[in-house]
């Protein structure tokens, strides 16, 4: 509870809170509880506009310290706060778009004195958008494990694969460098495991899922990824694994081709190639993020891929998205998205192109933002790579 690291995270939606005349908030979401506490635990952290945070934990009962208490049920928290010698909360914010109806109801319902706001997840996720020098720090250092995994993938590839052989002894590599697994994804819409391995037409199988490409996977449960297509000679094959070594879901894409491919194939990989290039070099502090979206489209359109650009008949409306403790933060690039890039924020930028009988080309790296501009956190070579 002392780390200055974790203080420095709690005061940033401190000071969101006092913007909007909110006196305390009350975190229990996962993700929420690692960016101010630093794990997960089953509990609430409680905190308060101008005194230190209180974690009111009820599993594991092996964490002790200074502003820990033990908690049983929330319908404790009100006098558990006033033995702590704090007021009573007039405006309490909650995480409203993250909590179940009914836990929600319940919490709100302990403070019946209290005006509860549900504007928790929304400030919250503000405030992360910006991270701390020790998060890009992680992010740099998952970017280095990620592409220490990607280049021994050729290492891996068999003749006479399928997608979903390959894409098993890659996430093995990727759990060898450390890769927790976990795919940690803001809303309960979306769902993957580890991450993705698109062989060709199945990258452009339409999904639910709000991710740059689809894929049918290997069931109706968990549709997205791969379907078992076997590699096949002229085929390209995209990873998108997840990399999350460090509790943060770094993000980077490669193309890997089964022997030599199409001649368009290589152009369309070029041309995302240089939309990231123009990219780079337009963002920077200020830059609107709908402006890049919009320089991507117009790169390639003149390529004469625009047809096949983010997906076939069923497209992504994005070129780039926030990264973080999740893999769908803000900031997002995409239409109509006026937000500015800061210094602070990191996010994944993934121009992608699916060619009809090839399979997907394209590039996907994690930039940190700067106060001169862009760096890149995934160091990885970014040519087509022969099996």
């Amino acid at each position: 509870m002392l780390l200055p690291e974790l203080k420095v995270r709690r005061d940033k939606i401190r000071i969101l809170m006092a913007q909007q005349g909110i006196d305390a908030a009350l975190i229990t979401c996962n993700v929420n509880l690692i960016y101010t506490y630093g794990r997960v635990v089953s509990g609430y952290l409680y905190l308060p506009l101008n005194a230190p945070a209180r974690l009111f934990i009820k599993r594991p009962n092996n964490i002790e310290g200074e502003h820990i208490h033990p908690i049983r049920k929330p319908e404790q928290l009100p006098d558990l706060i006033k033995e702590c010698g704090l007021p009573a909360p007039a405006r309490l914010m909650l995480e409203g778009d993250e909590l179940p109806f009914t836990e929600y109801s319940r919490l709100a319902a302990c403070f019946p004195e209290t005006e509860v706001i549900p504007c928790g997840t929304s400030l919250i996720r503000r405030a992360r958008s910006i991270k701390t020098n020790l998060e890009i720090e992680m992010l740099r250092r998952s970017g280095a494990a990620h592409t220490k995994a990607y280049e021994q993938i050729p290492s891996v590839y068999q003749s006479g694969m399928t997608d979903r052989q390959l894409s098993i002894e890659i996430e093995r590599l990727m759990r060898l460098e450390g890769c927790l697994g976990i795919f940690r994804v803001f809303g309960q819409s979306m769902e993957i495991f580890m991450g993705s391995l698109l062989a060709g037409d199945n990258a452009a199988v339409p999904s639910p899922y709000d991710f740059a490409l689809g894929g049918e996977g290997l069931d109706p449960s968990l549709p997205g990824g791969v379907n078992g297509t076997l590699l096949q000679a002229g085929q390209s094959l995209m990873v998108d694994m997840g990399g999350n070594f460090y509790g943060y879901m770094g993000d980077m894409s490669r193309v890997f081709s089964i022997g030599k491919l199409p001649e368009k194939a290589y152009a369309a990989h070029q041309t995302c190639l240089e939309i990231q290039e123009a990219i780079v070099q337009q963002a920077k502090p200020g830059t609107v993020c709908e402006d890049l979206y919009n320089l991507a489209i117009d790169r390639v359109t003149k390529a004469g891929f625009a047809d096949y650009f983010m997906g076939v008949g069923q497209k992504a409306k994005f070129i780039g998205h926030g990264i973080g403790l999740e893999i769908n933060e803000m900031p997002v690039l995409a239409p109509r998205m006026k937000q500015e890039l800061e210094p602070g924020m990191v996010f994944a930028l993934e121009p992608k192109i699916v060619l009809p009988g090839v399979g997907p080309v394209g590039i996907e790296n994690s930039w940190a933002v700067t106060a001169e501009g862009l760096e890149k956190l995934t160091l990885c070579s970014e040519e087509i790579v022969e099996l």
